[in-house]
C-alpha cells in the first residue's frame, strides 16, 4: 500500500506550505509528464458537429471558478507553492467577480464580457482539442479555447453517454470520488479525519443512512416503474460509468490523474502503486442523495416547532400563546413575495381546522440522538466536536440550503418580442465547483448547460434546442416527523400495535496516523437506528411516555427516480413546448421550482413528491406513528403514498413575469422554512422585474442589470432601514453619536443602500462605515425589541426555528461564512411589521403584540437609540473578527466569497455578490 502523507486528508490540501515535502519525493519525470494536460495530447482543428441552435446567439452562461476541476501533483504543488492555475481552472472567475461593478453600464453588446457564449457547437478556429474516447469512433470530446468546456457529439446512445462519463472525469474525478463517499458516509475513511471532513460526512449520511442494498434496490426500483424511459436510464447510466473508468485507466496508467490520490496516499508519486477505484452504480445513487439532501428536501424541524411553540404557550398561556407563535411562523402570509401571482390559490399544508394525532414532547424531555459512537483519538479535538455539532443542527433544521434565483419576462413586455430569462441555481462556491458546464448531442440528446459532477450524463439546467429551464430551491414540505412509542426497551417500538425492532444502520471511519503537524489517527462509528416511519432523530417523552422522533421524507429511499425528469428535460422530442416542460419535470421528486423560456413562451412548475396527509394532521409538528395518522396509502416497504396531483401543485404559464429566489410559491402553499413574510430577499427580484415590466421593452442587458444590482442590495437597509429610521427620526436625535450614525446610514440609503466596492479592486466598501453599524446594530436591535416582550426562553426558541441574521460575514446558518449567498433567513419581515405596527402603518397580516418599546412610539425609538449607540461605537475588529483568511477589521474580505477548497487547487477570493453559482442569459429568437 502506498505511504499515507503526514496531513489529514482534505485538511492537509487546503494548508500552504505543507507540501513542499513532496517535490523531494515526486520525480523531475513525474513532474514534467503532469504539466502536460491529457487535453493537450490530443488536439487537432476538427470542428463539432452541433445540433439545430434555435438561440441566435442570444444564449449565455458563467459557473465560476473554471471547467477544468482536476489538476496533476505537479500542479497542484506549482499552485500551492507559487499560485500558478492548471488550464481552464479559473478562467470564469474574473468574468464573474466583475459583474459587480460593471452592470451598470452593460448592454446586450457586453453580455458576454461577463459571461460564456453558450451557443451551440464551437466554431473551428475556436476549437482547442478533440478527442476520441478510448479510441472509440461513435463520439467526440470537442473544447474551446475560451473556458475549455466539453462538447460531447456522438451518433450512438452509448457513446454519447460513454463520453459524457468520459469528460465528467477530466474534469471532476476527485470531487465525484469525494462525494461519492460522502453519500456513502465513508468520507473520513478515504480522506482523512479533519474536522471539515466529519461534519460533511455525519451531516449527509445522517439524512440517507443507506445500505448497498438500499442504494440498488433504488436503481432497480426506478428502472421497473418507468418502462422504456427506465431501460434507457439504465443503459445511459451504465455507458457513463464506463467512460468514468476508461478515463480512470487511461489517467493512471499515463500518470495523470489528479494529484489528490497522492497527497492522501492513495497512489505513490514514485511508483505509481495503489489504486483508484472504479465506479459502479449505486455510487451514482449516493451522490444523488448528498445533492438531494443539499437543495431538494424541504421539510423537518416539527421537533424544533414543538419546542418553541411549548415555550410560547408558557410565556403566554396556551391560547395567546399559540395566537403569537402563528404570527411569527407566517404560514400563509398576506404580504409575502409569490412567484405565481396573479391571485390563483394552491392549498397545501395548511393549518387544520382541528388538529389530531399531535405528539408534543414534555417539556425539557428532548434530546438528539447521538449519531457518533466508539470514536478514539478524537476527543480532545474541539474542532472537530464543534464540526458535528455544526453538521446535526444543519441536519435538522428547516432552514435548508435555499440559494438559487430567477427572473422571467414574457415576450409581451420585452424589446425583441420574445421572453428573456435570468436564471441559474445558486449552488455555493467550491474548488472545484460542485456543478460542471458541458454540451450533450446525440440520439435522443441534445442540450448544453450545467450538472453535478458524477450525475452528469444529462444536463440538469440549461438549454436545449428552441428552449431553456432551470430551477430553485422550492422548501414544501415532504418532510415529517412521527412519535414512535417505545416497548421492551429503547431500541424497539410499537408497530401498528406490534413491538417491532428498530433496524440498525452503522458506518465505521478511521484514517491513518500522522507524524508531523499533530493531527492523531482516530476512527468512529456513525450509527442511525431506523424504523419503518424513518431515521430516529431525537428521543423524548409525550404524556410521560419514551418516545423516539422519527424523520421521514417523501424522497427517502427514491434518490434515483428523478433521472427520469432530466432524461426528458434533454430529449428534443419530448420538450416542445411549455406543457411538455411542465409534464417532464412532474417527473423529478426533489422539491425545487422549475422555470422554462422558449421564443414565445414561458412556464413554471414547482415539483416534488407532495404526500397526501392525513385529515387533521398539522404538518408543523410530530404527530403519532399510527395508522390513523399516516400519509394516505403509505406503504413502509417502498416508502411510496399518494401524492398531491400535478394540478394542486403551483404552476403557470405565460404569466407577465416570474422572480424566485425560494420565496413563497403561491396563495395558501406552505412552506416549511420560517420567515416567508412581508421582507424576503425575494422582493428584492419583485420590486425591480416589476419597474421593468411596468415600462416594457425589456432587454436581456436590463434584465441582467436587475439581477445584478439585486445581487448588491443589502436587504435590511433596502426594505427595513427607512422604518427604523422613521422611528429614529420621530423627534430630534440630540446624542452625538446616535446622530452621526443615522447621518452614516441616511446617506449609505441616499446612495442606494448596496455594499459595493469603490472602485473594481479596491476591496474597499464605499459607505463602510454605515455597513458596518448596521452589521454591529442588527442583532443588537432585534434582541432590544423583541427580548423583553418574548422572555429570554421565547426569543431563543425562536431562534432555533429562524436565524436573526444572515449577513454576507455571518458565520452562522446553513450557508456559512464566504458563502455569497446572504439573506434567505432572519428576522427582518418581524423586525418590519412591528416597526410599522408603532408607527400606526398599516400591516396585513401582523404579529400577535406590537413589541417594540411595548408598542409605544417613544420607548421604542429609546431603544433604537441606544441600540444604535452601542453598534455605533463597536470597531470594525469587533463587528469582523477575522478568520483563518481574513485579518479582525477587514471588513471585505469579511463579506467576499472564497471558492471553498475540496481539492488541491485554490482560487482568490472575489467581492460579494449574491447571485446564483451557475447562471444563463437566454432569449431564443426562434422555434422548431
Amino acid at each position: 500500500m502506498p505511504r499515507r502523507t503526514s496531513r489529514t486528508a482534505l485538511d492537509r490540501l487546503r494548508t500552504p506550505g505543507r507540501l513542499t515535502g513532496f517535490l523531494k519525493t515526486a520525480s523531475i519525470c513525474v513532474l514534467i509528464a503532469g504539466l502536460l494536460s491529457p487535453l493537450a495530447q490530443t488536439a487537432s482543428a476538427a470542428e463539432a458537429t452541433a445540433a439545430n441552435d434555435y438561440c441566435g446567439g442570444q444564449c449565455s452562461d458563467i459557473l465560476p471558478p473554471g471547467e477544468n476541476g482536476n489538476a496533476t501533483l505537479a500542479q497542484v504543488l506549482l499552485n500551492q507553492a507559487f499560485g500558478t492555475q492548471p488550464d481552464h481552472a479559473e478562467d470564469q472567475l474574473g468574468p464573474y467577480a466583475n459583474l459587480a461593478k460593471g452592470y451598470s453600464a452593460l448592454t446586450n453588446s457586453t453580455i458576454n464580457t461577463f459571461f460564456n457564449d453558450a451557443s451551440f457547437g464551437v466554431p473551428s478556429d475556436q476549437v482547442a482539442s478533440t478527442l476520441s474516447p478510448a479510441g472509440r469512433t461513435d463520439v467526440k470530446i470537442v473544447r474551446d479555447k475560451k473556458t475549455g468546456v466539453p462538447h460531447i457529439t456522438g451518433t450512438t446512445r452509448y457513446g454519447t453517454e460513454f463520453g459524457a462519463g468520459y469528460a465528467a472525469a477530466q474534469d471532476r474525478l476527485w470531487l465525484m470520488d469525494v462525494f461519492r463517499h460522502v453519500g456513502r458516509g465513508q468520507l473520513t475513511a478515504f480522506a482523512g479525519g479533519a474536522a471539515s471532513n466529519q461534519g460533511l460526512e455525519q451531516q449527509f449520511w445522517r439524512n440517507a443512512p443507506y445500505s448497498e442494498a438500499d442504494l440498488q434496490a433504488q436503481i432497480d426500483n426506478a428502472v421497473a416503474n418507468n418502462g422504456a424511459r427506465g431501460q434507457q436510464a439504465l443503459a445511459d447510466a451504465n455507458a457513463y460509468l464506463a467512460g468514468i473508468n476508461s478515463y480512470i485507466d487511461a489517467s493512471d496508467s499515463g500518470r495523470y490523474f489528479p494529484g489528490e490520490y497522492v497527497l492522501t496516499g492513495h497512489k505513490d508519486s514514485v511508483t505509481n502503486v495503489g489504486t483508484i477505484d472504479h465506479f459502479k452504480i449505486t455510487d451514482l445513487v449516493a451522490l444523488a442523495s448528498v445533492i438531494g439532501a443539499l437543495f431538494g428536501s424541504g421539510g423537518g424541524g416539527e421537533v424544533n416547532n414543538a419546542i418553541s411553540l411549548m415555550a410560547a404557550q408558557e410565556q403566554y398561556g396556551v391560547t395567546k400563546g399559540t395566537e403569537v407563535w402563528e404570527s411569527f411562523r407566517e404560514r400563509n402570509d398576506p404580504e409575502a413575495v409569490l412567484t405565481v401571482h396573479n391571485g390563483e390559490s394552491f392549498p397545501y399544508a395548511a393549518k387544520p381546522a382541528n388538529a389530531q394525532g399531535e405528539a408534543l414532547p414534555d417539556a425539557g424531555s428532548v434530546t438528539t440522538e447521538p449519531l457518533v459512537h466508539d470514536a478514539t483519538g478524537t476527543g480532545a479535538d474541539q474542532s472537530a466536536s464543534a464540526a458535528s455539532a455544526t453538521a446535526t443542527a444543519n441536519a435538522l433544521t428547516s432552514a435548508k440550503r435555499g440559494m438559487s434565483n430567477a427572473l422571467v419576462v414574457s415576450g409581451k413586455y420585452t424589446a425583441g418580442g420574445h421572453p428573456v430569462a435570468v436564471f441559474g441555481p445558486q449552488t455555493g462556491y467550491f474548488a472545484p465547483q460542485l456543478l460542471m458546464l458541458q454540451e450533450i448531442q446525440g440520439p435522443g440528446i441534445s442540450a448544453r448547460g450545467a450538472s453535478f459532477a458524477g450525475l452528469s450524463m444529462y444536463v440538469e439546467l440549461g438549454r436545449g434546442q428552441d428552449y431553456s429551464w432551470s430551477a430553485t430551491t422550492s422548501g414544501q414540505d415532504i418532510i415529517d416527523t412521527y412519535a414512535v412509542e417505545l416497548c421492551q426497551d429503547d431500541y424497539h417500538y410499537l408497530y401498528h400495535g406490534t413491538c417491532t425492532a428498530m433496524e440498525k444502520i452503522e458506518q465505521k471511519n478511521s484514517w491513518a496516523p500522522t507524524t508531523a503537524d499533530g493531527t492523531a489517527a482516530g476512527s468512529y462509528t456513525m450509527r442511525v437506528w431506523r424504523t419503518k416511519y424513518g431515521p430516529v432523530e431525537y428521543r423524548a417523552t409525550v404524556g410521560g411516555k419514551k418516545v423516539a422522533y422519527t424523520t421521514l421524507r417523501s424522497s427517502y429511499l427514491h434518490e434515483a427516480d428523478s433521472i427520469i425528469g432530466f432524461q426528458m428535460l434533454n430529449d428534443p422530442d419530448y420538450v416542445k413546448s411549455p406543457q411538455t416542460f411542465q409534464s417532464a419535470v412532474q417527473h423529478i421528486n426533489y422539491t425545487f421550482n422549475w422555470f422554462y423560456a422558449d421564443s414565445t413562451h414561458t412556464a413554471y412548475y414547482n415539483s416534488g413528491n407532495n404526500p397526501v396527509r392525513a385529515t387533521g394532521v398539522d404538518a408543523e409538528f410530530p404527530v403519532w406513528a399510527q395508522a390513523a395518522y399516516e400519509w394516505k396509502n403509505w406503504n413502509p416497504a417502498t416508502n411510496t403514498a399518494d401524492y398531491t396531483p400535478a394540478s394542486a401543485h403551483p404552476n403557470s404559464i405565460d404569466q407577465d413575469y416570474y422572480v424566485s429566489w425560494n420565496n413563497k410559491q403561491a396563495l395558501d402553499y406552505a412552506t416549511a422554512s420560517w420567515g416567508d413574510g412581508s421582507v424576503h430577499r425575494g422582493n428584492l427580484l419583485e420590486d425591480r422585474v416589476k419597474k421593468l415590466v411596468a415600462a416594457g421593452g425589456v432587454t436581456r442587458a436590463s434584465l441582467v442589470k436587475a439581477m445584478a444590482d439585486a445581487s448588491l442590495a443589502d436587504l435590511r437597509a433596502e426594505d427595513v432601514l427607512p422604518d427604523l429610521l422613521k422611528v429614529v427620526n420621530s423627534s430630534t436625535v440630540t446624542d452625538a453619536t446616535a446622530a452621526a450614525a443615522v447621518s452614516k446610514l441616511q446617506a449609505w440609503l441616499t446612495a442606494g443602500g448596496k455594499r459595493t466596492e469603490t472602485s473594481a479592486g479596491s476591496k474597499k466598501y464605499a459607505d463602510a462605515d454605515a455597513i458596518r453599524i448596521l452589521d454591529a446594530w442588527w442583532p443588537l436591535l432585534a434582541q432590544g425589541i423583541f427580548e423583553p416582550g418574548l422572555g429570554t426562553d421565547l426569543y431563543t426558541a425562536f431562534q432555533a426555528n429562524l436565524p436573526v441574521d444572515e449577513s454576507p460575514s455571518a458565520a452562522h446558518g446553513p450557508t456559512g461564512a464566504h458563502a455569497g449567498s446572504s439573506f434567505q433567513y432572519g428576522w427582518w419581515s418581524y423586525v418590519d411589521k412591528d416597526v410599522r405596527a408603532v408607527l400606526g402603518e398599516s400591516v396585513r397580516g401582523p404579529l400577535a403584540d406590537k413589541y417594540c418599546g411595548g408598542g409605544s412610539l417613544s420607548a421604542c425609538r429609546d431603544i433604537l437609540i441606544s441600540t444604535l449607540k452601542t453598534a455605533a461605537g463597536k470597531t470594525a475588529a469587533q463587528v469582523y473578527p477575522g478568520d483563518d483568511l481574513c485579518s479582525a477589521g477587514d471588513q471585505w474580505c469579511a463579506d467576499s466569497i472564497v471558492q471553498r477548497t475540496l481539492g488541491g487547487i485554490k482560487h482568490y477570493n472575489i467581492s460579494w455578490q449574491n447571485r446564483p453559482t451557475f447562471q444563463q442569459v437566454v432569449e431564443f429568437t426562434s422555434h422548431r
